[in-house]
């Protein structure tokens, strides 16, 4: 209290009182206890390292784009798009199992449980990241020369990331279960990032060339730096929390609600990537080039959603073993109203900063302005529902998930294979926005029919608590 009124004392009179009101609301996060004020201050937790981490990010690919030019970084970023997403695809769906089964295990005590699901995920990570690793390797030999040959030295090791890539997921998912955002968040998006750009400055000044291989190299030593690291602390902290003891292994169970939330995140992953895979497949590096250096610095809006999701499942999933509805209602309204705002604000600011942000990358890449503009649109309208998916997946309608997220994914795709060819980049950006709406749309009825809950940022607190 001390600090804040000194804090408030320091404030413009004019700013007083708004000020105030806002310190002690922050002060209250931070000292209170209760699941809400949990969440909360896991949010703003996962906030603050997710604005930490798009800044390092921004930063980073600023740093490769000038170290490689405009094609080369085209190159390199098409292929990294590709290796994170079926690195991701590759823990199906583990990883959100984790958070669901692991805090219900915790409140009952079930150590056994907890200690069998962790180690089982990390071994199923690692054998299926290997295993993606062996069909990528058997694509290239069969399909290798129906892809540019480009494309062919960096995929060729990017494939070699993938079983570090799908086990830094499961020990992320695993820390987000217990509350650990810093340990859950900081390996891979501060750690890699740094540890990437480094490795690519020692490589260039010890005489390699300015290519998307290089590139890749830097990428895969600091993938494994990273998981193998992360994999040591999470153990560490996982045997101080839970202990060595026997381990109780339900596989079954755990695949059942594993493999639908697979598809789930996979038809959404694919979603959010399909962009640049898309650009990628039917124009040429420097294209690819422009329309991530856009989608890239436009993403500093979406580390919004990606915080409050981190903590609202956790949270979800626990009122939802309670079987308290109205007070899941208020968890979701509040949810999508942490989205939304944040979103707004952030996303207007970085708008307005577009041309400068882009020119950073290199002069042409300021013709990627009106993609940027047009992504904001279907970032926003996403944010009006907040986590609606995590929501759905904590409630097991996970078969539900798939349905709306694979229509969603084909008007994505219809949309570029109809509007790339006549409008390039710009096309792109369209078809993606209109498939966010269709998102939001689909998860706002799904949501609303099926829990019962108004889940809009601008729903009154009476709409929200109908059943």
């Amino acid at each position: 209290m001390a600090v804040i009124e000194t804090a408030e004392k320091m404030l413009p009179a004019g700013l007083r009182p708004i000020g105030g009101r806002t310190l002690r609301m922050l002060a209250a996060v931070l000292t209170e206890g209760g699941e809400k004020a949990a969440a909360q201050r896991m949010a703003l937790t996962a906030f603050s390292i997710r604005i930490l981490s798009a800044a390092l990010a921004f930063v980073s690919q600023i740093v490769l784009a000038r170290l490689m030019g405009e094609y080369e970084y085209g190159i390199f970023v098409f292929v990294w798009v590709l290796v994170v997403v079926f690195g991701d695809l590759s823990c199906l769906g583990f990883h959100t199992a984790i958070v669901r089964f692991l805090p219900r295990y915790k409140a009952a005590g079930a150590f056994e449980e907890i200690r069998g699901l962790t180690g089982t995920a990390r071994i199923f990570a690692l054998l299926s990241g290997t295993a993606m690793l062996a069909a990528g390797m058997l694509g290239l030999h069969f399909f290798g020369d129906m892809i540019e040959p480009y494309y062919l030295a960096p995929i060729f090791l990017g494939l070699f990331a993938m079983p570090m890539i799908a086990l830094g997921d499961i020990l992320e998912g695993t820390s987000r279960a217990n509350h650990w955002p810093v340990m859950a968040l900081s390996p891979v998006y501060i750690i890699r990032p740094i540890l990437i750009i480094a490795c690519m400055l020692i490589a260039i000044a010890l005489g390699a060339e300015h290519t998307a291989v290089t590139a890749m190299q830097a990428a895969l030593v600091a993938t494994f730096v990273t998981a193998l690291g992360q994999y040591g602390a999470t153990l560490y902290r996982l045997r101080r929390h839970y202990d060595d003891g026997p381990r109780k292994l339900d596989f079954l169970a755990w695949l059942s609600v594993a493999f639908p939330i697979f598809l789930i995140e996979g038809v959404g992953f694919l979603l959010t990537n399909s962009d640049v895979v898309v650009v990628g497949i039917f124009l040429q590096p420097h294209d690819v080039a422009i329309y991530f250096a856009a989608a890239k610095t436009m993403a500093l809006v979406h580390f919004i959603n990606f915080s409050v999701k981190a903590a609202a499942g956790p949270r979800f999933s626990s009122i939802i073993a309670e079987g308290n509805h109205a007070q899941l209602s208020n968890a979701a309204a509040d949810a999508a109203r942490w989205t939304f705002w944040p979103a707004l604000g952030v996303g207007l600011a970085v708008l307005a900063a577009g041309h400068l942000l882009l020119s950073l990358f290199g002069g042409a890449f300021t013709s990627g302005y009106l993609v940027m503009a047009i992504l904001l649109a279907g970032i926003l309208s996403k944010s009006l529902v907040g986590p609606a998916e995590t929501l759905l997946m904590m409630a097991g309608k996970q078969n539900l998930c798939v349905a709306l997220y694979a229509g969603a994914l084909a008007a994505n795709v219809g949309l570029n294979l109809a509007l790339i060819p006549r409008y390039g980049i710009e096309g792109t950006a369209i078809a993606t926005a209109s498939a966010m709406v269709v998102e939001a749309v689909l998860l706002h009825i799904a949501v609303r029919r099926t829990l019962g809950i108004v889940l809009f940022a601008f729903a009154s607190p009476a709409a929200v608590t109908q059943k």
